[in-house]
This record gives C-alpha cells, sequence and structure tokens, in this order.
C-alpha cells in the first residue's frame, strides 16, 4: 500500500489475509489504552485524510468514524506501526467516554491484577481530566474547588510552600516523606497549570525538546 496523506507514509502497513490490520489506541497524554480495533484500507485512509480515527465495522462491513453516532470523536495526534508493519498503533485526543453503556474513557477500565497506584505515569492524564471537571462543576468543600476560587496567586503560593516542604523531606532519611511532600508538590503544581489552560502534554512537548 502506498497511500501517503498529510505528510504520513502508510507504505509499510501491512494488512491481513482478511484485509485488515489490528490497532492499539492509546491517549496521548496519559497513555491509557483505550481500546483495541481494526482498521482496513478504506479507514486508513479516511483516518489519515481527515486526521480522526475510522475503524472497520463488520456490522457495515464498512470503515465508521470512531463515535459516529454518538458525537465523539478521536483525533488522532500520532501513530506508530511494529517493526513489522502488521499492527498500528495510534495516540489520540478523545472527546468523550469510550462509550455510554460502559461509561469510562476506556474500554480497559476493569484492573484485574495490581492496586489503583500500579498504574505509574498514567495517573498524570486521569489526575488532569478529574481536575478539568472539579474546574468545571465546583464542589463545595471540595479542596480543589477552593483552590480553583482562590485564583492562580493561591495556588502558586501553596505550590511555593509545597516546594520548600519537599526540599526540607529530602533532607531527611524517610522515604515516605519524600513521597508524600513530592505528591503534594506535583498535585499543586496540575491545579496550577489547570488554572492556567496548560495541559500536561504541551509540559512534555517542551521536555522533548530540550532531550533532543
Amino acid at each position: 500500500m502506498s497511500l501517503k496523506k498529510e505528510n504520513v507514509d502508510v507504505s509499510a502497513i501491512k494488512f491481513g489475509e482478511n484485509g485488515l490490520i489490528s490497532v492499539i489506541v492509546q491517549d496521548y497524554e496519559s497513555g491509557e489504552v483505550l481500546l483495541l480495533s481494526q482498521m482496513n484500507a478504506e479507514a486508513i485512509e479516511k483516518t489519515f485524510e481527515t486526521g480522526y480515527a475510522h475503524y472497520y465495522s463488520p456490522k457495515q462491513n464498512a470503515a465508521v468514524k470512531y463515535g459516529a453516532t454518538l458525537g465523539n470523536t478521536q483525533k488522532v495526534m500520532a501513530a506508530f506501526t511494529d517493526n513489522d508493519g502488521e499492527t498500528l498503533l495510534i495516540k489520540v485526543s478523545q472527546s468523550g467516554k469510550a462509550a455510554p453503556e460502559i461509561d469510562s474513557f476506556t474500554y480497559f477500565s476493569n484492573q484485574i491484577k495490581g492496586e489503583y497506584k500500579d498504574i505509574g505515569g498514567e495517573m498524570f492524564g486521569r489526575l488532569q481530566r478529574i481536575l478539568e471537571e472539579y474546574k468545571k462543576n465546583p464542589e463545595d468543600g471540595a479542596y480543589t474547588s477552593f483552590l480553583f476560587a482562590k485564583g492562580v496567586d493561591r495556588i502558586a503560593k501553596k505550590m511555593g510552600e509545597e516546594a520548600v516542604e519537599l526540599v526540607i523531606a529530602a533532607k531527611n532519611p524517610e522515604k515516605e516523606y519524600v513521597v508524600s511532600e513530592a505528591a503534594d508538590l506535583l498535585y499543586h503544581a496540575m491545579v496550577l497549570l489547570s488554572a492556567r489552560g496548560v495541559k500536561i502534554s504541551e509540559v512534555c512537548a517542551e521536555l522533548c525538546k530540550r532531550n533532543r
């Protein structure tokens, strides 16, 4: 296949005998796996032509835009193939939940091993969504809502206090205090970013620039 759309070369993609290729879909900010699906040549073409994910629908025997009937979308931010070109990985910015019937952002929300703490870096993407919800829908008595109501100056002041506490904790031998104070600092940093309309992906992009 030699299709090339929007400077995206998909010539390395290899379809199976059924004319399909497996697609792993991740949230581009948190890294959460959102779903596993399939694309045919038509879906590939429409995806890179429009910039929004299309998948092969067995029921319709055609390429269908993600969430076409629900109003949700998956804007494609980046795409990769495995070394053999037999699997596609796309990173997307998803609007809304994966599907109303599962009431979740991802189809992989049923954790059967490990604990919530074991999700690692995904937490920042999840925390960002939680903070945005507090910003849009304040809750009485909620500390996050209180911070947003006080504004950037108060949030920045609190973050400065947490930074000092982290430095003090780092000079003591107990690791748990460092973990606790670092969590406080990172939380307030995320609140500050949200208050200023900055996404964690923008910060990550800046870090990537510095590591080139």
